[in-house]
């Protein structure tokens, strides 16, 4: 049970004194007295907090930082020195909270029980914030480079937790924690009954909260649930997500750990998003260059320097081979499927719409019955759907009118009027 020592009355006494000298009746005096001690604690609580925020985070910080600057990386990303201060702060405001609410037993034995449930709530946090130093710097150990040490992590996590919520019941009940687990083990069953769904999503709410795995505003995919949108909301039980054709899709939050979906939250954070798309050359147009030809492509300000370099360098090679020329399939030439490739990878590279940061290349692919593709990959200078879609657009618009100046085709089925064609001619020709 709460109690309040003599040093607390003998404060709260003489500043209630003081305030009936002034002339303030009994009422009047006790609302004073508790402003004024309000006052007098949030001044020291700032105080403490600036020698606090001083000692650890200026003086410890750096002196941690000069034996090892990796720690005092991991301190800081994990939030340590923050909870630690947040500890302090709060254990020393439930020791002077007696103080001010001396007149007031049965709301000074509720604030007393709040800040304790405050307490453990900090030390759960800075007890947190070690586990995931403690991983950060097992991450750097080559022992530990291919362990799970994420899962072990979760445990303790998932352990701590069910310590929290023992104890803050225990604090509000007044009951032994050793009392609550015995209740709860004679109602386990029952409950793992009642609540399947939700414990399944209390659980899985807290693995995706730890892994960061999906927040609200993330695109993901998950196409065996019909999902691929953005999500509007993660509670216990369902993650609601709102789909590009504006339908809304619900999903148990457990399904998140028990199927595989696609999150775009990493696409989306580096600012690019991947094209990947291929142009079917027909094969029969592929041919070496003749010396009109390249004269001609010269003429593309794109091309005129690469050819030029490529034609030195062809002419050097074949010289110092003694190849005859005269067959084209000896030594080096210039064929129109690999200028028209350079000319596709140097217009990449003049678009301010591709990233030129990222991956950017363009490649052949096996060729199929459908021709040889001849894919880009790339990524744009943004991740906005309608400007992705603009980007890639004028790309391969730009590329199928370009195609023809390499005396290039681009493969296509037969229609039915190149069959009604075909026979037309054929029928001409009999006649």
């Amino acid at each position: 049970m709460f109690s309040i020592n003599d040093e607390t009355s003998a404060i709260y006494d003489w500043t209630l004194n003081l305030s009936k000298s002034i002339g303030l009746n009994d009422q009047a005096a006790q609302i004073s007295t508790v402003c004024i001690l309000l006052i007098s604690l949030l001044l020291f609580i700032l105080l403490v907090d600036y020698i606090l925020r001083f000692f650890l985070h200026s003086t410890l910080l750096q002196l941690i930082r000069k034996t090892n600057d990796q720690w005092g990386n991991y301190l800081v990303q994990n939030k340590i020195l923050t909870y630690l201060t947040r500890l302090i702060l709060a254990a020393v405001t439930q020791q002077l909270i007696p103080i001010i609410f001396n007149g007031f037993p049965s709301f000074n034995s509720l604030l007393y029980k709040i800040l304790s449930v405050l307490i453990l709530f900090f030390l759960f946090k800075l007890l947190n914030g070690l586990l995931k130093t403690g991983r950060d710097v097992l991450r750097m150990s080559k022992a530990f480079a291919n362990k799970p040490v994420d899962s072990y992590l979760q445990v303790l996590q998932i352990l701590l937790i069910f310590i929290l919520i023992t104890l803050t019941v225990s604090i509000f009940t007044g009951s032994s924690p050793w009392s609550f687990l015995v209740s709860l083990g004679a109602a386990s069953a029952v409950l793992m009954l009642v609540f399947k769904d939700t414990i399944l999503g209390f659980v899985a709410s807290i693995q995706v909260s730890a892994n960061d795995s999906v927040r609200v505003g993330d695109w993901i995919e998950m196409p065996k649930y019909g999902v691929d949108g953005d999500i509007l909301e993660i509670n216990l039980n369902n993650v609601r997500v709102q789909n590009f054709d504006k339908t809304i899709v619900t999903i148990p939050t457990y399904t998140l750990l028990s199927d595989s979906f696609k999150n775009y939250r990493g696409m989306q954070d580096t600012g690019g998003r991947r094209l990947k798309r291929a142009i079917n050359i027909k094969i029969s147009t592929i041919r070496y260059l003749e010396d009109v030809d390249i004269l001609e492509l010269k003429k593309i300000a794109l091309l005129n320097s690469f050819i030029e370099e490529r034609e030195q360098h062809i002419k050097e090679y074949n010289s110092q081979h003694n190849f005859d020329t005269n067959i084209k399939v000896n030594g080096r030439r210039m064929t129109n499927i690999g200028l028209f490739r350079k000319y596709i990878t140097f217009f990449s590279k003049s678009n301010p719409d591709v990233n030129q940061e990222m991956t950017l290349m363009v490649r052949q692919l096996p060729s199929t019955s459908k021709g040889l593709p001849l894919e880009l990959y790339m990524f744009t200078n943004g991740t906005n759907w309608v400007f992705y879609e603009d980007t890639m657009s004028d790309i391969f618009d730009h590329l199928f009118a370009a195609i023809h100046y390499f005396d290039l085709e681009v493969f296509e089925e037969p229609s039915s009027d190149d069959l009604r064609s075909l026979i037309q001619m054929k029928i001409l020709d009999n006649n």
